[in-house]
């Protein structure tokens, strides 16, 4: 069984859907897990937000706009018939539904179920349309078998026992219909796999059922060395091991989320990273034999903070680091990278949530620097144990470029500095020359 996932983007228009329809149809053995159509789920959370307020006419407008739109997506990518007026119906009710919510009190429970029918709504089109052109799929939801536990993390027993069932009900079926991104909670309530989304979903649906591969389609040919949006020679990377995608993933590559990349890791399942526009061009394959000595590719991750934490209680002593990230542990603030010296410690972190709360608690014995605006440069490859020379290529290259904190060791796959954002462009353009000569 071969998991095929599709982003926003991918389904965005009619056509794109048709393309869609035209490659699955050559296949067999396919569970397809679609996003939400591109668009819809920005529409959902403005619709949230005017609940929220307490503002119904501005939400049953912008309901309204959006009926319009599937209305309109609806007329141009079926034709008239049986199944049109079911694709029809499905989305009346489902927003219908979003509609009564205004007569309700907000609640995350409520704001969790409107964000559910943008997936609910393209699965319940993409469906109707196939059987208008003759397939026979299969629906099958995800709100019967994708379920976190407790602790919001997905259960995969329960995932893995349910989608069998599921699967287990139409024998004679290869072709499987599901959403990405909506679950259940431990409660039973309608939830959602955050991070990583539809990719997320594909990797769980992948590993519960021992797939062939795992395919993500999306609007790009597969990972690229640099980031094309600031480096005008970049190139796809045809082969990533399972640790470069993740680290990529982690450290800005926007393609995959890098929690999707872990249960396909844990069960060794193929990954390719494939491009709906050109569905001919090669895409990125990850898979576990993938890695080979040398540089792969350069990502960048903006939005960080740098947090120095310097005390003389800390040289010649035990005990201070603990002290340090058993803060973070308390906000529930994870740390992406971290340097020592004898009398201070600096670390990163995205998530700025509780940042006053953090710097509080830490002035309390330390003297703490702030500083905002930074970018996270990673280089990936795979710089193997004794081997030398790749340290040296990435400075060199980034001899011009201020730099803030180094981190290396930690894995044979990562070399990462930080620096200004100011400076972000300058530096994957400079790595791209000094690394790849491009």
């Amino acid at each position: 069984m071969n998991i095929l996932k599709f982003g926003g983007t991918s389904v965005g228009t009619p056509e794109r859907m048709r393309g869609i329809a035209e490659l699955i149809s050559q296949g067999k053995n396919q569970i397809v897990v679609l996003s939400a159509v591109s668009g819809t789920t920005n529409s959902l959370v403005e619709i949230c937000s005017a609940l929220q307020q307490k503002d119904k006419e501005e939400a049953v407008a912008l309901v309204t706009a959006l009926e319009a739109k599937y209305e309109k997506f609806i007329s141009e990518l079926i034709s008239p018939s049986a199944h049109y007026e079911e694709a029809s119906e499905l989305v009346a009710a489902y927003l219908n539904g979003v509609k009564s919510y205004a007569n309700r009190e907000m609640t995350l429970f409520v704001e969790r179920s409107i964000l559910a029918q943008g997936e609910l709504i393209s699965t319940g089109i993409f469906l109707q349309y196939l059987k208008s052109i003759g397939l026979k799929p299969v629906m099958i939801s995800a709100l019967d078998f994708m379920r976190t536990d407790d602790s919001g993390e997905p259960d995969h027993n329960f995932i893995s026992d349910n989608l069998t069932f599921e699967l287990s009900k139409h024998p004679k079926k290869d072709l499987f219909i599901t959403q990405g991104y909506i679950c259940r909670n431990a409660f039973g309530e309608i939830d959602n796999l955050k991070r990583g989304g539809s990719d997320y979903s594909a990797s769980l649906i992948g590993a519960a059922i021992d797939a062939d591969e795992i395919q993500i389609w999306t609007d790009i040919d597969g990972m690229h060395n640099n980031d094309p949006r600031f480096v005008d020679k970049t190139e796809p990377i045809k082969n990533l091991s399972f640790k470069e995608a993740a680290e990529l993933a982690y450290f800005g590559a926007k393609i995959l989320h890098p929690a999707s990349i872990r249960p396909a890791e844990e069960k060794n399942i193929p990954v390719w990273l494939k491009n709906t526009i050109v569905p001919t061009a090669h895409g990125t394959l990850i898979h576990g034999d993938a890695s080979v000595p040398g540089f792969r590719a350069v990502a960048a991750k903006d939005g960080i903070t740098a947090i120095k934490i310097r005390s003389g209680r800390m040289l010649m002593a035990y005990g201070f680091l603990r002290s340090v990230f058993e803060v973070f542990e308390r906000y529930k603030t994870p740390i992406d990278m971290i340097t020592t010296s004898e009398v201070a410690v600096s670390v990163t972190i995205d998530e700025l949530t509780n940042l006053d709360g953090i710097i509080q608690e830490l002035e309390q014995y330390a003297t703490v620097e702030v500083d905002q605006n930074q970018t996270i440069i990673c280089v990936v490859g795979d710089f193997q144990q004794g081997g030398v020379g790749y340290a040296s290529t990435v400075f060199t290259a980034l001899k011009n470029i201020p730099i803030r904190m180094i981190s290396h060791g930690g894995s044979h796959h990562n070399i990462s500095v930080l620096i200004s954002s100011d400076s972000k462009k300058e530096a994957l353009q400079d790595l791209n020359k000094g690394v790849f000569n491009l």
